[in-house]
């Protein structure tokens, strides 16, 4: 069966970066498999449909080493052998299955669980600064929802604080470029960094988590290399801040434009955790998964995906498929949410996200308490928003209160 002809993100402009969902519910009518040019005008293959995307999800016929199997150039723009992408979202088993292995013990539920004090204090210093201002207005996300995930990440891993500011305009255009002259920039200068930080750890180990996964050696004596410990480093800072900046940003937008929600979550903090869930459901902080590579002619759905194209899995379009979730487009926090696949699904699920759910329960709690009259202090349609098909969030939201 054909694909059908290409489409063309580009030509749907502004309102489709702000409001994906209708165009890629047209598409799911049509078929889970769609050729498109995406917002940097390459064409990709778009898996949308919550079945089509889980077993997307699984098929080991779609890569995600493409250091080993295709050429990286084109879907980032550092060369093949950046230490930055030496890390397990860049990987197949059984690379992906050992370097999961040597992190994973670093995030056992006790250890995130043991956090929540300090993310506790940090959300209050925060919103302490916050509302400090006479003006009773912020940038919520610059103000908190980004601060807060990579005070916390950074702790984590000991980065020095002094540079987180550095890391915020390092990770944004890794996840969201601006131009492949300051994304190729970010993937120079990060890894730079890291290589000396890591050099100093080594030689006065510290509490932290990359103290640990420098010293750590496994029962068979492996460990990781110093590119897989720089490219872990940028995964863990990036994906250890960027889902909770997006799932606080998102997460509110929704409860502001559902004032019943709000005022029922403010009413009852038991619906916390189902809140939490239908946040990532219903507008996560992904959008797509990292670009997968067809190792072979991949059919699905009646459609062939030729060898060597470039696969995006539409997770937003997932948790919106009215076959899995009644009424998909609907936002209620007393909806059962499980099985969403905001996180991803199979051996590639996030390994952070006991810690973003974490983060944004304490955030959202902490909003709502501490600001009873907060609204929103713009016209939604006009926000800022990341641009490409990768993460999914606004750049600001001023608010109120």
């Amino acid at each position: 069966m054909s694909a059908g002809p290409v489409v063309d993100l580009r030509q749907l402009g502004g309102d489709f970066i702000r409001d994906p969902y209708p165009v890629y519910a047209e598409l799911r009518a049509a078929g889970p498999v769609h050729r498109v040019l995406d917002t940097d005008g390459e064409e990709v293959w778009l898996v949308v449909g919550y079945d089509a995307c889980r077993g997307a999800f699984t098929d080991p016929r779609l890569s995600r080493d493409w250091r080993k199997s295709g050429n990286i150039g084109r879907i980032v723009n550092p060369a093949q052998g950046q230490s930055a992408l030496a890390h397990m979202l860049k990987s197949d088993p059984p690379d992906h299955t050992r370097l999961r292995r040597l992190v994973t013990r670093e995030f056992t539920p006790r250890r995130i669980g043991a956090l929540a004090p300090r993310i506790q204090q940090v959300a209050d210093e925060l919103l302490d600064a916050m509302l400090a201002g006479g003006e009773r207005r912020a940038d919520l996300v610059a103000s908190f929802a980004f601060p807060l995930p990579m005070t916390v990440i950074c702790e984590l891993l000991g980065v020095p604080e002094l540079d987180r500011d550095a890391f915020r305009g390092w990770s944004d255009e890794m996840v969201a470029r601006t131009s492949p002259e300051a994304e190729a920039r970010a993937y120079q200068e990060m890894p730079a960094y890291l290589a000396e930080l890591v050099a100093a750890k080594r030689n006065r180990p510290g509490q932290d988590q990359l103290s640990a996964m420098i010293h750590t050696v496994d029962e068979g004596g492996d460990r990781l290399s110093p590119d897989e410990l720089i490219g872990m480093c940028v995964l863990l800072l990036i994906a250890g801040h960027e889902s909770t900046v997006n799932l606080i940003g998102n997460g509110m937008r929704a409860l502001f434009a559902h004032p019943g929600q709000l005022a029922d979550l403010r009413a009852d903090f038991g619906l916390l955790d189902g809140a939490i869930e239908e946040m990532l459901r219903y507008d996560g902080p992904v959008e797509n998964c990292m670009d997968r590579l067809a190792l072979v002619d991949v059919e699905m759905g009646g459609v062939t995906i030729p060898a060597g194209s470039t696969v995006l899995i539409t997770m937003a379009d997932a948790d919106r498929d009215p076959e899995r979730f009644q009424h998909a487009d609907r936002f209620d926090i007393r909806r059962d949410s499980r099985g969403h696949v905001a996180f991803g699904h199979g051996l590639h699920h996030c390994l952070g996200a006991p810690l973003a759910r974490l983060e944004g329960r304490i955030a959202i709690r902490a909003l709502l308490e501490r600001c009873p009259d907060l609204a929103l202090d713009a016209d939604e349609t006009k926000l800022p928003w990341l641009p490409g098909l990768l993460v999914r969030g606004a750049r600001e939201l001023p608010v109120r209160w």
